[in-house]
């Protein structure tokens, strides 16, 4: 049962993070619904947003976390669905494997497109961003209409990118756009089930994946 604890005097941010993680830990002894590189993905899912619900709720593709640390390190763009979620990727988790983060959000022609459609820039930047050169990993925090947008390509034959982190988060169409990702064989993926989700989880998860990447290349 969580507590509220005596305030501890600790302000290194490594610090900080080391302790939350191991409050983490605490609460959900193990034998836990996670092991291994996943526990490390869903622990830091929770560190984001305090929510221990995440654990009944997180749900990964059979190597989804292999297929993920593999494109980071082969330099993998990772494609945001929001302007927030790209800024939850800090550049120096990245940098080191020649990885860049990109959203469309913003860009005059996806905003032309999507007028002249109908449709939504986050629905339209999936056509850019499938565009772009190499592994591509897409995390989607925001916008149903940008997965939805996504399978659709990918039924229509588009390249699979080389993973999918569907966390859409909302009342319309975000729990039916991760359910029809959940039945996809065809690409990896992490999810999380239900309303549930938001660009700080979509983030947290590639952050999660990147620290995993570079613990493999420690020495």
């Amino acid at each position: 049962m969580p507590h509220t604890s005596p305030i501890q005097p600790i302000f290194a941010p490594d610090a900080i993070e080391a302790a939350s993680l191991a409050i983490i830990d605490s609460e959900v002894p193990a034998p836990r619904p996670y092991d291994g590189p996943r526990w490390d993905v869903v622990r830091r899912l929770i560190h984001t947003t305090a929510d221990f619900e995440l654990l009944d709720l997180v749900r990964f593709s059979d190597g989804a976390i292999r297929a993920g640390i593999g494109a980071i390190e082969a330099g993998a763009t990772i494609v945001t669905d929001t302007e927030m979620a790209r800024c939850a990727i800090p550049a120096r988790r990245l940098a080191p494997f020649g990885c860049a983060v990109r959203c469309f959000m913003n860009d005059p022609a996806v905003a032309a497109a999507a007028q002249a459609a109908g449709s939504t820039r986050a629905a339209l930047a999936v056509d850019f961003a499938l565009d772009l050169p190499g592994p591509l990993i897409f995390a989607i925090g925001n916008a149903p209409t940008a997965l939805l947008r996504l399978l659709s390509r990918l039924d229509g034959g588009a390249p699979a990118p080389a993973l999918v982190v569907g966390m859409p988060v909302g009342f319309v169409n975000a729990a039916q756009s991760k359910a029809l990702l959940m039945t996809r064989a065809d690409v990896p993926w992490i999810a999380v089930a239900g309303r549930k989700g938001g660009s700080a989880l979509a983030g947290a998860a590639v952050n999660a994946l990147a620290i995993l990447a570079a613990a493999r290349q420690a020495p």
